[in-house]
């Protein structure tokens, strides 16, 4: 399969108690990871994180489909063409 360039935008609902997990599920995909940036935004207990990965589409959907599962947490996917 064709491995593509995504962003894969993510929002976490109180941060202390998700980051563990979300933390675990980006770990376990780290070999399709190119950068990722996370800002922690306190007045809402939130954290917003951009991770760029190089992956087939199927990678990309397991991704942001495990993120998405956990409560608490928002996935979205944008792929180049």
């Amino acid at each position: 399969m064709e491995k593509r360039l995504a962003i894969i935008g993510i929002i976490v609902s109180e941060r202390l108690e998700n980051a563990a997990k979300v933390n675990e599920i980006l770990s376990s995909y780290g070999d399709l990871i190119i950068g990722r940036m996370g800002l922690p935004y306190k007045e809402k207990n939130v954290s917003v994180i951009s991770v760029i990965v190089d992956a087939t589409n199927d990678e990309i959907g397991a991704i942001s489909g495990k993120l998405g599962g956990l409560n608490g947490v928002k996935a979205k996917v944008l792929i180049a063409s």
